[in-house]
This record gives structure tokens, sequence and C-alpha cells, in this order.
């Protein structure tokens, strides 16, 4: 059977496939965007004699370094990443050799206790557990034609980013719980070191274990592409080139799409990446406001997957990916115009603006499935993560660049700027209608 076949048939393990994104999410929410982040980040990382404000800057400047040689590893290795999948049949393997190492990483962040002596430790973590990561959505995504028939991946793309918001929901109450509501004292966590926020890190990485088991004994593995089981590194590099210059003359549209995502794609990272920093800076909120706007984020986020489920395959991925952009770009610039509306302003135009990032990040995901061909969507998702981490440089410079010149606040209109021209490029693609129940 061939993997067409598998993607006509009924599929096997859907519910499973679409649990990872909720085993997953403890590393983008409270890892990278509210917990761990924004701890690494705090005074306690910085060499002795430092102001608050000299503190931060350090610990942002390096934590950004961080990013860029993650981002600079994943755009290297992720596409062979994704082709070796394809070839060899192994995309459940790996995928489950990368969810574990990431949860790993996420462990060994209990061991980063509040000092500079931990500080580079930390960052290193941060930046593995981003690799791999990375390496491990690759070959989730690139499964979603084996857990989806052609007609109903839209509804099962958002419906996993929709449980994905979920999880991150749950995951940042008991968080909330845990590090100011009681829950340390109950648990018999001293109030030192940052224990209680160290422990979070440890309940994260048992979370991201135990509920990607489902994917693993439910989701069949792929089959391996004829004649192409041992192929080399070398040789899969030669071959990913040629496939790019193919894809030029035969698939252009696809081409277009990968440099259209990729620039609004990062946008939309970057919005996240640095919300509850512009929170913090430009509107004064505390910690606990921050992980409440963050629970508020996911289950707005989470309702617009949802919503998007409903919709996407009768109206068509690029429509969905248009529209929510306009809605984060309106959000946005919501945001900065009524800034001195104070705390009200951030979190209403700031939940707006959440409400249209799942429906655009899963759709993009079902339009790269459809543009791609079933026995190449490992490779496909690799460049989709390669395109997305060669430009990753937009947002964190858009965001540096405004705020260095102006003030914090104007640093969302850097970040809006980048998804205006994502948003650009996105006219250029052409639309491509879902399959039928029948085809």
């Amino acid at each position: 059977m061939t993997n067409n076949d598998v993607a006509q048939a009924r599929p096997k393990g859907t519910f499973s496939w679409a649990l990872w994104d909720w085993a997953s999410q403890a590393f983008p929410t409270v890892v990278t965007s509210f917990i761990f982040g924004r701890y690494i980040t705090s005074e306690f990382f910085a060499p002795a004699g430092y102001s608050i404000e000299e503190a931060g800057q350090y610990t942002a400047f390096w934590l950004g370094i961080s990013g860029v040689v993650a981002g600079v590893l994943i755009a290297l290795i992720a596409p062979i990443v994704g082709r070796r999948a394809d070839t060899s049949g192994r995309k459940k393997f790996w995928l489950m050799v990368n969810t574990y190492l990431f949860a790993g990483t996420i462990g060994l962040m209990f061991f980063v206790a509040p000092s500079s002596d931990f500080f580079v430790f930390g960052l290193v973590l941060l930046a593995a557990g981003g690799i791999f990561f990375e390496f491990a959505t690759v070959n989730y995504n690139s499964m979603l034609n084996e857990v989806a028939r052609p007609h109903e991946r839209g509804k099962i793309s958002q419906f996993g980013w929709g449980l994905g918001y979920i999880g991150g929901i749950i995951l940042l109450v008991m968080a909330l719980w845990i590090i100011q509501f009681g829950g340390a004292e109950l648990l018999g966590i001293p109030d030192t070191d940052a224990l209680s926020v160290r422990v979070v890190m440890v309940l994260s990485m048992f979370w991201v274990i135990i509920f990607s088991i489902p994917l693993m004994l439910k989701v069949p593995e792929a089959k391996p592409i004829a004649g192409t089981e041992n192929e080399g590194v070398l040789l899969a590099y030669k071959k990913l080139i040629r496939s790019l210059v193919i894809m030029r003359k035969e698939n252009p549209n696809l081409l277009k799409f990968l440099i259209a995502s990729a620039v609004y794609r990062d946008g939309l990272n970057g919005v996240f990446a640095y919300g509850a920093v512009l929170g913090g800076i430009a509107f004064g909120l505390d910690l606990t406001e921050i992980i409440l706007f963050g629970i508020a984020a996911n289950i707005v986020a989470g309702i617009g997957a949802f919503v998007g489920s409903f919709f996407e395959d009768r109206v068509g991925s690029r429509r969905i990916i248009f529209v929510s952009l306009v809605g984060v770009i309106v959000g946005g610039f919501g945001v900065f115009v009524f800034e001195s509306a104070g705390t009200i302003a951030f979190f209403s135009f700031g939940l707006f603006l959440c409400t249209f990032v799942g429906p655009a990040q899963a759709a993009s995901r079902t339009m790269m499935s459809r543009l791609s061909a079933d026995d190449k969507q490992g490779e496909a998702f690799g460049l989709y993560a390669t395109t997305g981490r060669a430009v990753s440089f937009l947002a964190p410079a858009a965001w540096a660049i405004f705020v260095g010149l102006f003030s914090p606040i104007y640093g969302i209109l850097g970040l809006m700027l980048i998804l205006v021209v994502g948003l650009l490029l996105l006219i250029s693609v052409r639309a491509i209608a879902a399959p039928t129940a029948t085809n």
C-alpha cells in the first residue's frame, strides 16, 4: 500500500496524533513564552553589580544569541531530518526520539538555579530543547496526510492545534497555582531558589512524556520509499537541492508559499515571543497578570482554531490564513493606538489578536500538506521549518529596531510590519481547493 493509499483509506490513530499537540505545548507555552523564558532573563542570571535595567539587557541579548545558534542548526538539518524520515519510513520513530529528547531538556531545567553561574547552562538547554522540538515537529506535521483523509486535513489540523492550546491552558493554570497561589506550600516545595518555577519544569516534562504515548501506540508507522532506505546524508543533501530546483520549475506555487509563510510565521512567532515582554515593560503587568494573560490567550487561540476547523475545508486554507493575518494585524495596531487605555487595551486587543493566531498556524500546516506530494511530506515540512528559521531574524530585528529608536510600545509596530509583508507575499500564492469526500 502506498502512502497515497493510506491517505485515501480511513486513517488510524487520528485523535492520538492530534493529542501530540496537547503534549508538546509544554515547550512553546511553559518553556519559551511564559515561564522559563521569563525566568532565565530575570536579574538573577546577570553578573553581579548590574542594575535591573542592565541585567535585563544582558540576559535578553544572550537569549537572542542562543536562539540564533539554534535557528542556524535547525535551518541546516531540518530538511534532511524530514527527507530521511520520508525515505526510511521512520517518521514516528524519529518523532518519538526527538519528543523525549526535548522533554529531557525541560526536565533538566529544574537544575537551573537562580544564579549567573547557571545562565549558560540554562541557555544551552533552551537552545537544545528548541532544536529537538523543531525536529519533532517536522516529523509530526509530515504525518498529517497519513492520519487524515484528503478532504479532512484542514479540520484535523485545526483540531490538533486547538487541543494544543487547551493543553497549554491547563499547564499554565497548574503553574499559576504552584508559583502564585499556594500550590508550592501545599506540595511541600520550599520557598527558596525559585524551586516553585523549577518544579513546573519537571511537571512539564512528565506532561510531554505521558501524553505522547497514545501516538506511539496508536498511529501506524509510515512505509519506506523503495530504493531509498540506505540514502546517505550527502546524497540526501544533493537530492534536496535537486528537489528545490525542480520545485521552482514544476511547483512554483509551493515555493512562493514557503517564502510567504516563512515571513508571516516569523511575525506570528514574534507576537507570542514578545507579548509577555511587552506586557511587562510597556503596560506594567506583573508575573501573575502575565500568566493570566497567557491562559486567556490560549483559550481564545484554541477557540479560534476549533472554529477554523469547521470552515477551513469549506472555504480553503489560503482564505483562512488571509483573514487570520488581517485579524492579527488589526489587533496589533489596536494595542499600539490605544496604549493610553493601559491594561484594558493590552488585554482587549491582545486577546482579539490571539484569536486569529491558531487558525493561521493550523491552516498554514494544512496548506503545506496539500501543496506537497504525499510521499514527500517529511522533506516538505523540513523545508517548511528551514524557510521559517532562515528568516527567524526578521521579527527580533524589527522588534529591536523599533524599540531602540522609539520605545517598547513601538516594538509591536515592528512585528506588525513583518506580518504585513507576509500578507502581501501571500497574495501571489494560488489558492488550493480542498478535496471532496469522493476524491
